[in-house]
């Protein structure tokens, strides 16, 4: 493999949902980083991979920084997973990134799944673009501006919460956006996947005895009025009286 430091992306429940390019690079890797080697580790024995794992989490992350770039320069395969998803959006893996790129270390992504896209799809709120705000501050005061702020905008809002704050985070919403919908998503790809879409009011209610595990994800729909999906692109193409070509991405 080429040397650089690849940012692969991990499945978010199901081990099934993985390509054959993340197994070839994660087989590949001189060294895999790991933000739980023991939740890598899973992963590793349902697709065969024996790479060498190294612990990378939030607290070590700025002390292996240099290490990974140099590895990297000196002409080794450095891969990056955490628990699931994509590294780098709210787990950890930012900094190695930017170490490796202020060395001069090539940096590639192996794209995976990730809980954004997946919740976003799931609420039907999509079509407008849409923000990113991750893990709410836990002191009130810090959260109750960073709250506002992303509900003041046009478009679908994507939280990431904790078991242990989601009935405050769904309080918060009936008090400040009372009648806006909320789609509330856990367990994403696994046996027991569960979605509940609804006003503030009736979600919070039934997941109110709710005390299941695992993160969810929140998808805050925009507020009345805001923009629609735009249908110019498909309209052209209708007035035009033929086929259109796709747009490349490439």
């Amino acid at each position: 493999m080429e040397p650089a430091l690849y940012i692969v992306g991990t499945p978010i429940g199901n081990l099934g949902d993985v390509s054959a390019r993340v197994v070839e690079t994660l087989r590949g890797a001189a060294l895999v980083l790991a933000e739980d080697t023991r939740i890598t580790r899973r992963l590793f024995d349902r697709h065969d991979i024996r790479s060498p794992l190294m612990s990378c989490h939030r607290f070590s992350e700025a002390a292996r920084a240099d290490d990974v770039a140099a590895r990297v320069l000196g002409g080794q395969a450095v891969a990056m997973v955490t628990d699931s998803g994509m590294p780098c959006v709210s787990d950890p893996g930012a900094r190695i990134v930017r170490a490796c790129r202020a060395a001069g270390a090539r940096v590639l992504v192996v794209p995976g799944p990730s809980a954004v896209p997946s919740a976003l799809a799931l609420s039907g709120y999509g079509g407008v673009g849409f923000t990113f705000g991750g893990f709410l501050p836990p002191k009130s005061g810090a959260r109750a501006r960073r709250l506002a702020a992303l509900l003041s905008r046009d478009e679908p809002v994507v939280l990431f919460e904790s078991p242990f704050r989601i009935h405050r985070l769904l309080d918060e919403l009936a008090a400040t956006v009372p009648g806006r919908r909320v789609c509330v998503c856990r367990e994403m790809t696994k046996q027991f996947e569960e979605t509940v879409e609804g006003t503030v009011p009736d979600v919070r209610t039934a997941l109110a005895a709710r005390k299941g595990r695992g993160e969810y994800t929140v998808v805050v729909a925009p507020p009345p009025g805001a923009p629609e999906p735009a249908l110019e692109a498909s309209g052209a193409a209708a007035d035009d009286g033929g086929d259109a070509e796709p747009d490349s991405v490439d």
